[in-house]
């Protein structure tokens, strides 16, 4: 199930807190809480994404806001791993697309490690192992990201289940909080506010999240 807009946050479903303090949701209630999503195998999440999470924390961690990490893996499974995440948390080093592009831009020290610390507490998204290509699977995905289904003509609808299904075929796991959330993709943010409400979903950096926290703490 997708949780909507303006109804209760779930609890992140994590398989392990590998920095910080392991809390979630429901402990955050009189916080509004931020929820950075990335991927280990995300440049963007490490140029734009995580820097303006660790500008927020530094600004408003002291005036009521949470600031969490979530990696998840919706893609490249071999390398958006646990083990990753863990080397990443404990000396710095990226890996994949994201060492190629921080390299090329000259934002890596050492050679592979990341110029700054992640301050926040960062956990792994749970992710559920795929059994087979079923009518079922197919239909919820299709029902979950694609409303209108069934306005498209019959020859379009057919050529959209092949692609779902080519699709499914390589998504060997499943990120539970990353769709219950009902994300874009990465870096996204999730923005929850001080009842615990899901107030924003952000795909990208968009350079309006600093303003959607100030407005959130002003409720």
């Amino acid at each position: 199930m997708v949780v909507p807009l303006g109804t209760k946050a779930p609890n992140l479903k994590v398989v392990e807190w590998v920095q910080g303090k392991q809390t979630n949701i429901d402990r955050e209630k009189g916080n509004v809480v931020l929820v950075e999503v990335f991927q280990v195998n995300c440049p963007g999440c490490f140029m734009y994404g995580i820097p303006e999470a660790i500008n927020i924390y530094n600004k408003y961690g002291r005036e009521g806001v949470s600031v969490l990490g979530l990696a998840t893996a919706f893609e490249d499974f071999e390398k958006n791993t646990l083990d990753n995440l863990k080397r990443l948390v404990s000396t710095g080093e990226v890996i994949g697309e994201t060492y190629n592009a921080l390299s090329q831009y000259g934002k890596l020290i050492q050679g592979n490690k990341l110029p700054y610390k992640i301050p926040f507490p960062i956990a792994m998204d749970f992710l559920k192992r795929e059994n087979g290509l079923s009518q079922s699977r197919i239909a919820d995905f299709i029902e979950t990201h694609i409303p209108d289904y069934r306005s498209y003509p019959e020859k379009e609808k057919a050529s959209l289940i092949e692609r779902v299904k080519e699709y499914l075929a390589n998504k060997v796991y499943s990120p539970e909080t990353f769709e219950e959330y009902n994300l874009r993709g990465t870096p996204s943010a999730i923005l929850i506010d001080k009842k615990g409400i899901l107030r924003q979903n952000i795909f990208g950096s968009t350079g309006v999240l600093e303003e959607m926290i100030k407005d959130l703490l002003n409720e």
